[in-house]
């Protein structure tokens, strides 16, 4: 008996130090054998609340407290009526739909338009309560044609705009809030017509600069943006060479996440502020070592992109192509380099 509990000691063992070396810290210098690992002690941030003014919690079905109190239900069609939908300018979203109470409604890139189909229930459900389809009307701007519904799992119906199912998110607790755009890259305010707010706003903006010394030029923004890469790299005056998204928004990573073990120190109301990247396709990813990306589950069931090992984030205050205004934010978040590393804090 003893040999038999010898030899399983030895194989799990084994099998951790095999993990460590496909993703270990990057600091480390451990090697690089796999792309994608899954969060250790999913939904556990590192220590207790940090000094940030961004607490710690969990992002889960804890974070239905957080509604705005009209009852936004848990996805079994308990939530209240959209009433009038009408359209509503949120600064750095764009015109985004609301109900007829001002709040913000979302879509969901896992769900399908095209049959109209919700991937969102259970947990997912308590944090994006889905919209009922009954008493919905369109005010001026939204195409009362694009109004519909469809059958939920629990046998309730839900409203579609677009052909996309709508949801509330519970953390926005106001009015004119629009907290969870960009959440795990995946959630989005919905435009009137049932597409992504913010991809309207991108492109009625442009990609021109605001001046802030953190910013890349203009013109290579706009090459690598017609590239469509996914994943690039960008000449920062200041940074240097740092990654940028296909929107040419700066990555950053947290020094409070973890690369080995995957942990997140970035839970709860820090996701109003950094939005996880959402996973890519590796090919689309040019200037960087296919080596060093992957992408990891976060407790959401969303997949996050990775920079060897690290989980990478946008940053809500940067508000137009180029800008890295995230970095050194508290001393714990940085911008990356082609080589996945941190960017040193400026001076």
């Amino acid at each position: 008996m003893n040999k038999t509990r010898r030899i399983s000691t030895v194989g799990s063992v084994a099998a951790v130090l095999l993990l460590a070396a496909g993703c270990g810290s990057s600091d480390n210098g451990a090697a690089r054998t796999t792309n994608s690992v899954q969060p250790a002690g999913a939904g556990k941030a590192l220590g207790g609340a940090y000094d940030t003014g961004y607490g710690a919690g969990g992002y889960g079905a804890g974070a239905a407290g957080a509604g705005s109190g009209s009852d936004l239900g848990s996805g079994s069609g308990k939530a209240a009526s959209a009433g009038q939908l009408s359209v509503r300018d949120i600064a750095s979203v764009g015109g985004v739909v609301t109900d007829s109470a001002g709040m913000a409604l979302y879509r969901f890139d896992k769900d399908t338009a095209q049959p109209p189909k919700s991937n969102c229930d259970g947990d997912c459900a308590t944090v994006w309560p889905a919209v009922p389809a009954d008493d919905a009307s369109a005010a001026a701007g939204i195409d009362a044609a694009l109004i519909g519904s469809v059958d939920r799992t629990d046998g309730s119906k839900q409203l579609t705009l677009g052909g996309w199912p709508v949801y509330r998110y519970a953390k926005d607790t106001k009015a004119g809030e629009a907290k969870g755009e960009g959440v795990g890259g995946t959630w989005h305010a919905l435009a009137p017509d049932g597409k992504k707010a913010v991809d309207k706003k991108q492109k009625s903006d442009g990609n021109a600069g605001s001046g802030n010394g953190m910013e890349m030029g203009a013109g290579a923004a706009g090459m690598n943006m017609k590239s469509g890469a996914e994943l690039s790299v960008a000449d920062n005056e200041k940074l240097g060479k740092i990654l940028v998204d296909g929107q040419w928004r700066t990555l950053y990573r947290f020094d409070k996440d973890s690369a080995w073990p995957m942990k997140f120190g970035c839970l709860g109301a820090c996701l109003d502020t950094w939005k996880p990247a959402a996973a890519i396709d590796k090919a689309k990813a040019e200037g960087i070592s296919g080596k060093l990306v992957g992408s990891v589950k976060r407790p959401d069931g969303s997949e996050q992109l990775t920079i060897d090992c690290w989980p990478v984030y946008t940053f809500t205050g940067d508000t137009e192509p180029g800008q890295a205004n995230g970095h050194n934010k508290q001393g714990l978040w940085f911008a990356v380099t082609a080589e996945g590393k941190k960017v040193p804090p400026t001076a």
